[in-house]
């Protein structure tokens, strides 16, 4: 039984060695003269580097996943202008909507507030639509527009409860910046402005340094990821010299003590349709698509002084990594992690009285356990996508070869000891 039990396991080994080491013809033949006990122990080892390299390669399987950092975009677009002669202002909005739904953010993930109803104003030769170009190429108001804060509801009360998420209980879910500490977040803000300050319908205004404290009690509160604040007003770079979270890039129009000027009027309509810095932008983004690899640093270009006629600035010291090198849709786009499945799954079609049996069946008993969104994803991964756990995760094939090596080993040792 000794004899037999020691030429089976050897035997098992001499072929894994054979199947993996034909390659290489010299290691193979080093560890078949070796003796028993040392060629148990390399047995062992192999094992043991089998557990280590499969729970390596899940790890960076899932790494890999969740390699952009962040799961989820949101954004937050702001028109604080009222009447018809600051038609510019809506249209700026409008024209950043239409391209991030074009890049995949659904209306679902996009706060839009707009102080003014441009498309139904009695001016408005073309009523129900809004247009950011003389031709009138594009309505960029279109026909499936989400206004979620419109009129009087565009406050600096408002727009900061929206970020911080100190909304009233009442308010709808459409109304709310549901983020997280995964979510990439796009803020855009036009309208009139000056040293430090953005007015809201020339009624109130919001500072730089409320602005700044907002978006810390956003990171404080595990709101975002990553942020891209850009202002489209006079003096805009001065909305982001107070600011001091983490992970944020500012952009502005315009330096201080600058006019962030208008880019063309439409004769039809009789005022400016669009401002220059969101023209310029707008051409970048319309030639992005959502699989597009244009990095940011390219997005910091779109308006040299030559076309803007002001000083565009940017700010990426707060930012942790090379802002110039992270990706356009990283903000813009809407993120779709997917895992491809060579299986065929097969949808049966259900009668009608067959959903409303399962359905009656159903009815007040949840099948989804009430997670949190951090929750669904792995536990062994922290809000930065690192590593927490430090033990292995063996598979099922490491757990039938140890559990036979183990078989083995006990069936040898029980016939040495009693043989």
């Amino acid at each position: 039984m000794n004899a037999f039990c020691r030429t089976l396991l050897l035997d098992s080994f001499d072929v894994y060695l054979l199947l993996n080491l034909r390659t290489q013809p010299t290691a193979y033949v080093m560890v078949a003269k070796m003796n028993c006990k040392l060629r148990f122990a390399v047995l062992l080892s192999c094992l043991i580097l089998f557990t280590v390299v499969h729970s390596d390669t899940e790890t960076d399987e899932v790494e890999n996943f969740f390699k952009s950092g962040h799961t989820n975009n949101w954004a937050v677009l702001v028109c604080t202008s009222r009447f018809w002669f600051n038609y510019r202002h809506v249209a700026n909005a409008l024209s950043l909507y239409r391209s991030v739904k074009r890049l995949g953010i659904p209306d679902s993930h996009i706060i839009l507030m707009l102080a003014d109803d441009m498309a139904c104003n009695a001016r408005n030769p073309r009523p129900a639509a809004v247009f950011n170009n003389a031709r009138q190429h594009i309505n960029v108001y279109g026909d499936d527009i989400e206004v979620d804060y419109r009129g009087y509801e565009v406050t600096v009360e408002n727009f900061i409860r929206v970020l911080t998420g100190r909304l009233p209980p009442g308010t709808p879910r459409s109304k709310r910046l549901l983020s997280d500490d995964r979510s990439n977040i796009l803020i855009y803000m036009t309208g009139h402005g000056g040293d430090g300050f953005l007015k809201f319908q020339d009624a109130e205004e919001i500072s730089n340094v409320e602005l700044a404290d907002a978006f810390q009690q956003m990171w404080q509160k595990q709101r975002y990821h990553e942020l891209l604040f850009i202002v489209d007003t006079c003096q805009a770079n001065s909305m982001y010299q107070r600011f001091y979270s983490p992970n944020l890039i500012g952009i502005g129009s315009s330096q201080v003590g600058e006019d962030s000027l208008s880019h063309h009027v439409d004769p039809a309509i009789g005022v400016y349709v669009i401002d220059r810095y969101t023209y310029h932008a707008l051409e970048f983004l319309e030639l992005v698509s959502l699989g597009s690899t244009k990095k940011m640093g390219k997005f910091f270009e779109v308006c040299p002084w030559k076309q803007c006629k002001s000083t565009p600035g940017v700010r990426t010291d707060l930012f942790q990594g090379d802002a110039r090198q992270a990706l356009v849709t990283d903000f813009f786009g809407n993120v779709r992690n997917i895992e491809i499945t060579t299986t065929k799954v097969s949808l049966q079609s259900m009668k009608a009285a067959e959903v409303e049996e399962m359905a009656s069946r159903d009815a007040g008993r949840s099948t989804t356990p009430n997670l949190k969104y951090p929750e669904i994803f792995p536990k062994s991964f922290d809000s930065k996508g690192k590593d927490k756990e430090k033990g292995l995760r063996v598979s099922q094939s490491f757990v039938l070869l140890y559990s036979a090596f183990i078989v083995l080993a006990g069936i040898t040792f029980f016939t040495n000891k009693f043989s």
